[in-house]
């Protein structure tokens, strides 16, 4: 029991790490963005990320190459992140980071579909708090922000939610840096195709910020964040783990506000409020609950409820 508790934790400490680091790359991809096309900053992103994890999970490389690993890495990671460039170059950083704020209504809403929601009123509350804080600040307007790439940023929530939904079940017992480092690699065959075929060669010399800009999504926004998150989705159910996800827009938006002065109306900030508290309602699993991933979920006997974070 000790040894459970001890790796929930760990779980837990991982997955707020990740949804931290993510908060910075909405940011960062907007500095280099003036330089690579969104399939070009995608496609780069991959190409620094995945050799890294390739090494460091080398020995589990072998078993994690199956085609469902694959095929959730092209559609979770290239189609995501593609979908999510293409909007922020169209919209402001605050409301690209807080609309990826719903995907952790939309992971709930997807359990709840397959009939593994919680049914704490609790939850659901921080679920519908964390939204209409999103709704308020994204309809503020303003910060160079249009409805067409909130609409794009949106689309890439949800099929990030259907990726977080199904990636505990791929990873197993596998090594999450190994099955990353594959889905990295077939998210460059997402990317790098779009980008050939959709947008113009990059230029072979970059503005020291958007060269800095770049290496820093490679390795603070990629390497370390969806290592961290892919080992926190091994250990806890998936609606545990996209609670953490609404880390992201939080530090996102105010990276935004404070260097991009993007504006932040008292509406905004009280909807930022809203983001916090629901995930403190719908993040925080009732004391005493385990965490359970998905692979204990499958072998679990039928007839027997999951015991989903919070329930």
């Amino acid at each position: 029991m000790e040894k459970v508790r001890s790796d929930n934790l760990t779980a837990i400490i991982a997955l707020a790490c990740a949804g931290a680091l993510w908060g910075l790359t909405v940011p960062l991809s907007k500095l280099a963005l003036p330089w690579l096309a969104p399939a070009w900053l995608t496609t780069a992103r991959f190409l620094i990320a995945a050799p890294i994890l390739a090494v460091a999970g080398r020995r589990g490389l072998r078993e994690a190459l199956s085609l469902p690993v694959l095929a959730a890495g092209a559609l979770g990671f290239g189609g995501v992140l593609v979908l999510q460039n293409a909007g922020l170059a169209r919209t402001s950083v605050s409301h690209a980071a807080l609309l990826v704020g719903a995907v952790p209504v939309l992971v709930a809403l997807i359990a709840a579909v397959r009939g593994q929601a919680s049914r704490r009123p609790m939850i659901w509350l921080g679920y519908l708090l964390a939204l209409v804080g999103i709704g308020l600040v994204a309809g503020a307007g303003g910060g160079g922000a249009s409805g067409q790439g909130d609409l794009l940023v949106f689309a890439s929530a949800v099929l990030s939610a259907g990726f977080i939904y199904a990636q505990p079940r791929l990873l197993g017992d596998r090594d999450p840096a190994a099955v990353t480092a594959v889905q990295f690699t077939a998210g460059i065959f997402v990317s790098l195709p779009l980008a050939l075929l959709t947008e113009p060669a990059p230029t072979l010399t970059a503005s020291p910020g958007a060269l800095a800009a770049v290496i820093s999504l490679g390795l603070l926004g990629t390497v370390a964040p969806f290592w961290l998150f892919a080992y926190g989705q091994s250990k806890v159910s998936a609606q545990m783990a996209g609670a953490y996800v609404n880390l992201e827009p939080v530090v996102g938006a105010a990276v935004g506000w404070a260097a991009f002065g993007n504006p932040a109306s008292t509406i905004q900030l009280l909807g930022a409020a809203g983001v916090l508290l629901g995930i403190g309602l719908s993040g925080l699993p009732r004391q005493g609950a385990e965490l359970t991933p998905a692979r204990e979920e499958e072998s679990r006997p039928p007839g027997r409820p999951p015991c989903l974070a919070g329930v």
